[in-house]
Protein backbone atom coordinates (compact mmCIF):
# COMPACT_ATOMS: atom_id res chain seq x y z
CA UNK A 1 0.00 0.00 0.00
CA UNK A 2 1.64 3.64 -1.15
CA UNK A 3 2.24 5.44 2.32
CA UNK A 4 3.02 8.87 3.26
CA UNK A 5 6.04 9.25 2.91
CA UNK A 6 5.86 8.08 -0.76
CA UNK A 7 4.93 11.09 -1.72
CA UNK A 8 8.29 12.25 -1.91
CA UNK A 9 9.31 9.46 -4.40
CA UNK A 10 6.13 10.00 -7.37
CA UNK A 11 7.59 9.83 -10.27
CA UNK A 12 8.86 13.76 -11.22
CA UNK A 13 7.68 13.51 -14.98
CA UNK A 14 5.76 16.89 -16.32
CA UNK A 15 2.41 17.87 -15.21
CA UNK A 16 0.29 18.71 -17.55
CA UNK A 17 -3.37 19.71 -18.04
CA UNK A 18 -5.65 16.64 -19.39
CA UNK A 19 -6.19 16.72 -23.07
CA UNK A 20 -8.61 14.44 -25.53
CA UNK A 21 -6.99 11.23 -25.62
CA UNK A 22 -6.32 11.94 -29.48
CA UNK A 23 -3.71 14.58 -28.69
CA UNK A 24 -2.30 16.62 -31.02
CA UNK A 25 0.76 18.14 -28.73
CA UNK A 26 3.46 15.92 -29.78
CA UNK A 27 2.72 13.77 -26.22
CA UNK A 28 2.78 9.65 -26.57
CA UNK A 29 0.01 7.35 -26.29
CA UNK A 30 0.84 6.54 -23.45
CA UNK A 31 0.97 10.00 -21.56
CA UNK A 32 -2.48 10.81 -22.91
CA UNK A 33 -3.63 7.15 -21.60
CA UNK A 34 -2.17 8.40 -18.80
CA UNK A 35 -3.72 12.01 -18.05
CA UNK A 36 -7.37 10.60 -19.48
CA UNK A 37 -7.60 7.88 -17.06
CA UNK A 38 -6.09 10.08 -13.75
CA UNK A 39 -8.72 12.33 -15.29
CA UNK A 40 -11.23 9.57 -14.98
CA UNK A 41 -10.32 8.74 -11.19
CA UNK A 42 -9.65 11.99 -9.83
CA UNK A 43 -13.67 12.85 -11.43
CA UNK A 44 -14.98 9.34 -9.86
CA UNK A 45 -15.75 8.10 -13.32
CA UNK A 46 -13.67 5.53 -12.01
CA UNK A 47 -14.73 4.74 -8.25
CA UNK A 48 -12.57 3.10 -5.93
CA UNK A 49 -13.14 -0.78 -6.35
CA UNK A 50 -13.12 -0.05 -10.06
CA UNK A 51 -11.27 -2.17 -11.93
CA UNK A 52 -9.02 -1.28 -14.68
CA UNK A 53 -8.99 -3.94 -17.71
CA UNK A 54 -6.16 -3.38 -20.13
CA UNK A 55 -7.84 -5.07 -22.81
CA UNK A 56 -11.03 -2.88 -22.94
CA UNK A 57 -8.74 0.32 -22.22
CA UNK A 58 -6.08 -0.98 -25.29
CA UNK A 59 -9.93 -1.36 -27.37
CA UNK A 60 -11.30 2.11 -26.65
CA UNK A 61 -8.41 4.01 -26.61
CA UNK A 62 -7.42 2.20 -30.47
CA UNK A 63 -3.74 0.72 -28.99
CA UNK A 64 -1.67 -2.25 -28.32
CA UNK A 65 -1.98 -3.35 -24.17
CA UNK A 66 1.81 -2.18 -24.08
CA UNK A 67 1.31 1.49 -23.95
CA UNK A 68 -1.68 1.13 -21.48
CA UNK A 69 0.02 -0.98 -19.19
CA UNK A 70 3.11 1.62 -19.45
CA UNK A 71 0.28 4.38 -18.43
CA UNK A 72 -1.44 1.96 -15.52
CA UNK A 73 2.69 1.45 -14.21
CA UNK A 74 2.84 5.70 -13.79
CA UNK A 75 -0.66 5.79 -12.48
CA UNK A 76 0.66 3.24 -9.75
CA UNK A 77 3.32 5.18 -8.36
CA UNK A 78 0.87 8.49 -7.43
CA UNK A 79 -0.83 5.41 -5.02
CA UNK A 80 -4.28 6.06 -7.15
CA UNK A 81 -4.16 1.93 -8.13
CA UNK A 82 -3.09 -1.09 -6.80
CA UNK A 83 -2.51 -4.57 -8.16
CA UNK A 84 -4.53 -7.26 -5.89
CA UNK A 85 -3.51 -11.10 -7.02
CA UNK A 86 -6.87 -12.75 -8.32
CA UNK A 87 -8.38 -9.46 -9.68
CA UNK A 88 -5.61 -7.27 -11.11
CA UNK A 89 -5.31 -3.18 -11.23
CA UNK A 90 -8.08 -1.52 -9.06
CA UNK A 91 -8.73 2.62 -8.32
CA UNK A 92 -8.17 2.91 -4.51
CA UNK A 93 -9.13 4.63 -1.54
CA UNK A 94 -6.70 6.44 0.49
CA UNK A 95 -7.07 5.75 4.30
CA UNK A 96 -7.60 8.20 6.54
CA UNK A 97 -3.50 8.51 7.51
CA UNK A 98 -2.73 9.05 3.97
CA UNK A 99 -5.57 11.29 3.24
CA UNK A 100 -3.91 13.69 6.33
CA UNK A 101 -0.56 13.19 5.04
CA UNK A 102 -1.40 14.51 1.42
CA UNK A 103 -3.14 17.55 2.71
CA UNK A 104 -0.38 18.33 5.12
CA UNK A 105 1.69 18.28 2.04
CA UNK A 106 -0.88 20.27 -0.14
CA UNK A 107 -0.76 22.99 2.59
CA UNK A 108 3.09 23.30 2.72
CA UNK A 109 3.30 23.39 -1.09
CA UNK A 110 0.99 26.40 -1.51
CA UNK A 111 3.61 28.18 0.63
CA UNK A 112 5.75 28.14 -2.10
CA UNK A 113 3.67 29.50 -4.61
CA UNK A 114 4.72 32.81 -5.74
CA UNK A 115 8.14 32.63 -4.26
CA UNK A 116 10.18 30.45 -6.65
CA UNK A 117 10.58 31.29 -10.20
CA UNK A 118 7.04 33.10 -10.51
CA UNK A 119 6.08 33.29 -14.13
CA UNK A 120 4.59 37.13 -14.83
CA UNK A 121 0.69 37.15 -15.13
CA UNK A 122 -0.16 37.37 -18.65
CA UNK A 123 -3.88 38.80 -19.84
CA UNK A 124 -4.51 35.30 -21.04
CA UNK A 125 -4.28 34.46 -17.35
CA UNK A 126 -6.94 37.12 -16.11
CA UNK A 127 -8.33 35.93 -19.36
CA UNK A 128 -9.10 32.33 -17.84
CA UNK A 129 -9.76 33.48 -14.38
CA UNK A 130 -12.73 36.03 -15.48
CA UNK A 131 -14.23 32.83 -16.93
CA UNK A 132 -13.74 30.49 -14.45
CA UNK A 133 -15.44 33.12 -11.84
CA UNK A 134 -18.44 33.83 -14.22
CA UNK A 135 -18.90 30.17 -14.32
CA UNK A 136 -18.77 29.70 -10.78
CA UNK A 137 -21.19 32.34 -10.20
CA UNK A 138 -23.90 30.54 -12.73
CA UNK A 139 -23.08 27.57 -11.07
CA UNK A 140 -23.93 29.05 -7.69
CA UNK A 141 -27.71 29.82 -8.31
CA UNK A 142 -27.79 26.33 -10.21
CA UNK A 143 -25.62 23.78 -8.36
CA UNK A 144 -24.00 20.66 -10.31
CA UNK A 145 -21.73 18.53 -8.27
CA UNK A 146 -20.22 17.54 -11.88
CA UNK A 147 -19.80 21.29 -12.97
CA UNK A 148 -18.43 21.56 -9.66
CA UNK A 149 -15.69 19.26 -10.08
CA UNK A 150 -14.84 20.31 -13.85
CA UNK A 151 -14.42 23.94 -12.88
CA UNK A 152 -12.15 23.11 -9.78
CA UNK A 153 -9.79 20.62 -11.96
CA UNK A 154 -9.81 23.99 -14.34
CA UNK A 155 -8.74 26.14 -11.32
CA UNK A 156 -6.05 23.50 -10.48
CA UNK A 157 -4.73 23.48 -14.02
CA UNK A 158 -4.50 26.97 -14.01
CA UNK A 159 -2.94 27.60 -10.50
CA UNK A 160 0.02 25.01 -12.02
CA UNK A 161 0.49 26.92 -15.38
CA UNK A 162 1.26 29.85 -12.90
CA UNK A 163 4.01 27.66 -10.80
CA UNK A 164 7.45 28.56 -12.30
CA UNK A 165 9.35 26.31 -10.57
CA UNK A 166 8.97 22.91 -12.47
CA UNK A 167 9.60 20.63 -9.77
CA UNK A 168 7.68 22.64 -7.46
CA UNK A 169 4.32 22.46 -10.47
CA UNK A 170 5.00 18.74 -10.47
CA UNK A 171 4.40 18.05 -6.74
CA UNK A 172 1.42 20.30 -6.78
CA UNK A 173 -0.17 18.35 -9.57
CA UNK A 174 0.49 15.30 -8.08
CA UNK A 175 -0.75 16.18 -4.53
CA UNK A 176 -3.68 17.50 -6.22
CA UNK A 177 -4.05 13.87 -8.11
CA UNK A 178 -4.16 12.04 -4.90
CA UNK A 179 -6.54 14.81 -2.58
CA UNK A 180 -8.75 14.87 -6.33
CA UNK A 181 -10.97 12.00 -5.69
CA UNK A 182 -11.64 12.00 -2.32
CA UNK A 183 -12.54 15.45 -2.22
CA UNK A 184 -14.91 15.75 -4.66
CA UNK A 185 -16.43 12.90 -2.97
CA UNK A 186 -17.19 15.11 -0.43
CA UNK A 187 -18.02 17.95 -2.37
CA UNK A 188 -21.20 16.37 -3.90
CA UNK A 189 -22.40 15.87 -0.34
CA UNK A 190 -21.78 19.44 0.97
CA UNK A 191 -24.12 20.61 -2.44
CA UNK A 192 -24.25 23.96 -2.91
CA UNK A 193 -22.10 25.48 -0.23
CA UNK A 194 -18.98 24.85 -2.13
CA UNK A 195 -19.61 26.40 -5.12
CA UNK A 196 -20.04 29.63 -2.41
CA UNK A 197 -16.60 28.82 -1.42
CA UNK A 198 -15.58 28.65 -5.18
CA UNK A 199 -16.74 32.08 -6.06
CA UNK A 200 -15.10 33.80 -2.89
CA UNK A 201 -11.78 31.32 -3.99
CA UNK A 202 -12.09 32.97 -7.61
CA UNK A 203 -12.74 36.22 -6.79
CA UNK A 204 -9.67 36.50 -4.27
CA UNK A 205 -7.21 34.99 -6.97
CA UNK A 206 -8.53 37.33 -9.40
CA UNK A 207 -7.91 40.55 -7.15
CA UNK A 208 -4.37 38.92 -6.65
CA UNK A 209 -3.38 37.99 -9.75
CA UNK A 210 -4.55 41.65 -11.00
CA UNK A 211 -1.74 42.86 -8.85
CA UNK A 212 0.70 40.06 -10.03
CA UNK A 213 0.54 38.81 -6.20
CA UNK A 214 1.31 35.03 -6.73
CA UNK A 215 2.27 35.03 -3.07
CA UNK A 216 -1.45 35.79 -2.52
CA UNK A 217 -2.74 33.14 -4.96
CA UNK A 218 -0.50 30.63 -2.66
CA UNK A 219 -1.90 32.36 0.46
CA UNK A 220 -5.63 31.75 -0.89
CA UNK A 221 -4.68 27.71 -1.79
CA UNK A 222 -3.44 27.32 1.55
CA UNK A 223 -6.70 28.35 3.25
CA UNK A 224 -9.29 26.64 0.51
CA UNK A 225 -6.97 23.58 0.75
CA UNK A 226 -7.30 23.43 4.86
CA UNK A 227 -11.10 24.42 4.46
CA UNK A 228 -11.37 21.08 1.81
CA UNK A 229 -9.69 19.39 4.60
CA UNK A 230 -12.18 20.03 7.35
CA UNK A 231 -14.81 19.14 5.24
CA UNK A 232 -13.57 15.92 4.61
CA UNK A 233 -12.79 15.21 7.80
CA UNK A 234 -16.67 16.34 8.64
CA UNK A 235 -18.13 14.33 6.02
CA UNK A 236 -16.10 11.10 5.62
CA UNK A 237 -14.38 10.07 9.44
CA UNK A 238 -16.78 12.02 11.60
CA UNK A 239 -18.08 8.46 13.25
CA UNK A 240 -14.42 7.85 13.77
CA UNK A 241 -14.09 10.99 16.30
CA UNK A 242 -17.02 9.73 18.19
CA UNK A 243 -16.00 6.42 18.19
CA UNK A 244 -12.56 7.15 19.75
CA UNK A 245 -14.73 9.55 22.03
CA UNK A 246 -16.81 7.05 23.41
CA UNK A 247 -19.95 9.01 22.36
Amino acid sequence: MYTGIDILRVNMSEPVSLPPIESEDGKTSVESIQDEVIRRICFLDYPPGSQLKEAELAKEFGVSRTPVRDAISRIKHLGLVETRNGVGTVVTALPREQIEHVYEMRLQLATLIGTMSPPPVTEHDLTRIKDLLNAAIALEHEFDARRYVELNDQLQILIADLIGNSLLRSFWRQAYFQAASTWYSVASMAGADVATSLVQELKEIKAALVQGDMAAVGFIQRVQIGYGYQRIMQHLFSDEGDASDGS
